[in-house]
């Protein structure tokens, strides 16, 4: 009987990643891609469960370049065609300004084997969809008898002096005020019904912070009714946080995180290889449970019952909203906000 060690080491590393044993194994060291991620519960995720899966399915290794969007963009046009990463992620904004920009390789879909999974139009030739996101509303269900129905109802008692109040500077913040401003009247960009609103609520109102400060004021009781999304929701459920989503009357919001390949990549084949792994359906259904909660796009992963869906189909008639509009005028918004609001 022989005794191979690269045989052993890859049966021992297959064991150790459970779920990842249905992706297949490595011919031979492949080199290395270079990924912009999200600080924070991205680049946890991905370097938890996407490295690994992408070490033995291809032999590459992956190396993380933490950045929020506006800092990919900004370094990306700083290096003038010589990229500090192979590959931008991207919300739908950043995602716009970048096409703009030029920043992008064009992306070829069929080099992609998981491309055929996903629903029409989240492949193109800027790049490829590889998550989800849900947006409505959160509360605790100990402290209301009911939850509200729709976006008219954060402005009014009982959930107006228990409303966490956040701006534009995300893309959950965005698309949740355009709601609650077309719920006021307003059409297509118009934030004014928002703001007309907001200043008559505004003494009431039981917290307002940053984004990232939202979860934490929800924790500690400091409101207890905000506009997250599901992601937020099922990692404040997993500390034990009495929290639920609701699904606004008027439509779940949807959007859609991507990944793209920077113009002048040096890695640009293992950049194709790192994606196809990220839209493996081992790697989605893990990043879809807790901790990470990150809803999947491919159509051949079951979905959890935490989401608010149940057919990845279902996303196309959900509430998007055209960032090609938007982009032009947040800054003023972020800027109103900050002095109307958050003073």
């Amino acid at each position: 009987m022989t005794h191979d060690p690269l045989r052993r080491r890859l049966l021992a590393g297959t064991a150790a990643l459970g779920g990842l044993a249905l992706l297949p194994r490595l011919a031979h060291a492949q080199g290395t891609v270079t990924s912009a991620i999200y600080p924070g519960s991205w680049e946890e995720a991905y370097r938890s469960i996407v490295a690994p899966a992408l070490k033995q399915a291809h032999g590459v290794d992956l190396q993380m370049q933490p950045l929020y969007a506006v800092d990919q963009i900004a370094k990306a046009r700083a290096a003038r065609g010589n990229p500090f990463f192979d590959t931008f992620l991207l919300d739908p904004g950043p995602r716009v300004t970048a096409i703009e920009a030029g920043l992008f390789e064009k992306f070829d879909p069929s080099r992609l084997s998981n491309a055929s999974k996903l629903q029409p139009g989240m492949a193109d030739e800027h790049g490829v969809t590889v998550a989800a996101q849900f947006v409505g509303i959160a509360y605790n269900p100990k402290k209301f008898d009911k939850p509200p129905a729709d976006w008219p109802d954060l402005f009014a008692e009982p959930y107006v002096s228990r409303l966490g109040l956040t701006g534009f500077q995300t893309t959950f913040g965005t698309v949740s005020i355009l709601e609650m401003s077309r719920a006021f009247g307003g059409q297509g960009t118009d934030v004014e019904p928002f703001f007309a609103e907001l200043k008559k609520a505004l003494p009431r109102i039981a917290a307002i912070g940053a984004p990232a400060s939202m979860p934490s004021l929800f924790q500690q009781g400091q409101c207890d009714i905000m506009y997250t999304n599901t992601q937020t929701v099922g990692t404040l459920k997993g500390r034990g946080v009495d929290i639920e989503f609701v699904r606004p009357a008027s439509g779940v919001i949807t959007f859609f995180t991507t990944l793209h390949i920077a113009r002048g990549a040096e890695q640009a084949d293992n950049a194709y290889r790192y994606i196809d792994t990220v839209l493996s359906a081992p790697v989605q259904e893990q990043l879809m449970k807790a901790p990470y909660f990150m809803a999947p796009v491919a159509s051949d992963v079951p979905l959890d019952d935490t989401l608010p869906l149940s057919e990845l189909s279902e996303m196309a008639s959900m509430v998007q909203h055209d960032w090609a509009q938007i982009n032009p005028l947040r800054a003023g918004w972020i800027e109103r906000f900050n002095r109307e609001v958050a003073r």
